[in-house]
């Protein structure tokens, strides 16, 4: 039998299953690779309110930020949000043959009906998303973003033209098929994070101060 350290064992027995329950697959906390991203040692669990506080804002910054150095998800990031950007430059600076700002938010709100706040949102969404996927921060963020944007078009715009593209030049206007592919990107971003080379998964590996 061992005796005299019963209480301390458990206790320590404790402090291991919170730490392993906090950080990212159960990944050890003490010391991770750099190359790791998306798992954020946690500190270990004290009586104080302080520690739990911050203990709970570091599992609410991995949800956002966690990914894993995956190369795919970086090509469906980066591209993604190289087609979206001159959509958003278009709206935004009227680059690309754009009409700019107040040209863009006079159609959404008048001949699409759009109320001015949620016009103004899709507009930030799809020119700031898109840079944001670009170079990776707060990707799920982006990506909801755009999802949205994707969404409402389809629904809007674009269902009454059917499902295919307008690639005979025959339709009135194009369907929405290229949508569904965005949509899809977008939900794997949202579930995935960045993936490798993205500045999420720096920030969410950093070791908290």
């Amino acid at each position: 039998m061992r005796g005299g350290g019963g209480d301390g064992e458990a206790e320590e027995d404790r402090s291991d299953v919170i730490v392993d329950e906090a950080s990212n697959d159960s990944f050890p906390a003490s010391d991770p690779p750099p190359w790791t991203l998306g798992r954020d040692p946690v500190p270990s669990p004290g009586p104080d309110g302080g520690t739990r506080a911050a203990m709970k804002e570091v599992r609410m910054r991995q949800r956002l930020l966690r990914t894993e150095p995956d190369v795919a998800l970086l090509i469906l990031r980066v591209l993604a949000g190289v087609v979206f950007f001159p959509h958003g430059a278009q709206k935004v600076l009227g680059w690309f043959g754009g009409h700019g700002l107040a040209a863009t938010m006079g159609s959404f709100t008048g001949r699409l009906g759009i109320p001015a706040v949620f016009a103004g949102l899709a507009i930030v969404a799809e020119f700031l998303g898109s840079l944001g996927l670009v170079v990776g921060f707060l990707t799920r963020v982006a990506a909801f973003g755009l999802g949205c944007v994707m969404l409402v078009g389809a629904l809007l715009v674009h269902a009454r033209n059917g499902f295919f593209m307008n690639w005979s030049g025959s339709q009135a206007g194009e369907g929405f098929e290229y949508h569904i592919l965005a949509l899809a990107i977008m939900l794997a971003l949202m579930i995935k994070g960045g993936g490798l080379f993205s500045i999420d998964g720096a920030l969410a590996g950093r070791r908290p101060r």
